[in-house]
């Protein structure tokens, strides 16, 4: 009889989620009121508040069904022997493959970027969103420091630079397709990240300051 209780409770709160996304997506995230989801999942209002403290509470729960665009990047860790530029483009494509044939990942991502009021008055959200994109960094960071230590990428490579090009890079191309889907996201993904990754090993402008060179005389 617990378990069965459990399992009804699990139901309930996914079907809380469900009408969450529906809701959301259409009319955004400041707006909607609880009740509208309870009405939208079937359940009271209470039984929404037994599951989640508050809209904040909610929207976070929803979050975490999937990772946000940013923490979805450069997740796995590193070992010895990695490619740290190999894990970089594979996560980088796993995110535009499952944005585009995944209609969960697509709507959530479009709540997050496109729906989702990140201003003061919603404070538990806007930080939610904010440690997102820190963590994005931090991966990314991560793997543009290993990929330099490992030769991968030139020892001169300033990564306060390459990491916001290739973080908003990624983020804005996805960005892109949520507004316009009228292209193939996987197939230009994949030649912007590969035309990053050339960026990123040739281009004397993402050099630290003070190592590039100075132009020749006439």
């Amino acid at each position: 009889m617990a378990r069965r209780r459990k399992e009804d409770a699990l139901e309930t709160r996914e079907r809380i989620l469900d009408a969450a996304i529906e809701v959301f997506h259409k009319r955004g995230v400041s707006r909607p009121s609880l009740t509208e989801i309870a009405e939208l999942a079937g359940v009271t209002r209470g039984a929404v508040y037994g599951h989640f403290q508050n809209k904040a509470d909610l929207f976070i729960a929803l979050t975490d069904r999937i990772q946000l665009p940013d923490e979805s990047l450069c997740q796995a860790p590193l070992h010895g022997g990695c490619d740290p530029l190999g894990e970089l483009r594979k996560r980088s494509l796993f995110l535009f493959r499952e944005v585009m044939n995944d209609e969960q990942y697509r709507r959530v991502f479009e709540i997050i970027l496109m729906r989702c009021e990140l201003v003061t008055e919603n404070g538990e959200i806007l930080k939610r969103c904010t440690e997102s994109h820190a963590e994005g960094d931090r991966r990314l960071r991560k793997l543009v420091e290993a990929a330099i230590t490992a030769g991968q990428l030139p020892e001169d490579l300033d990564p306060n630079i390459a990491v916001p090009i290739l973080h908003g890079s990624v983020i804005g191309l996805l960005n892109d397709w949520l507004i316009n889907p009228a292209y193939d996201l996987v197939e230009v993904g994949t030649r912007q990240v590969d035309a990053l990754l050339e960026m990123l090993q040739s281009s004397p402008h993402l050099k630290r300051s003070g190592t590039l060179q100075a132009p020749a005389s006439a």
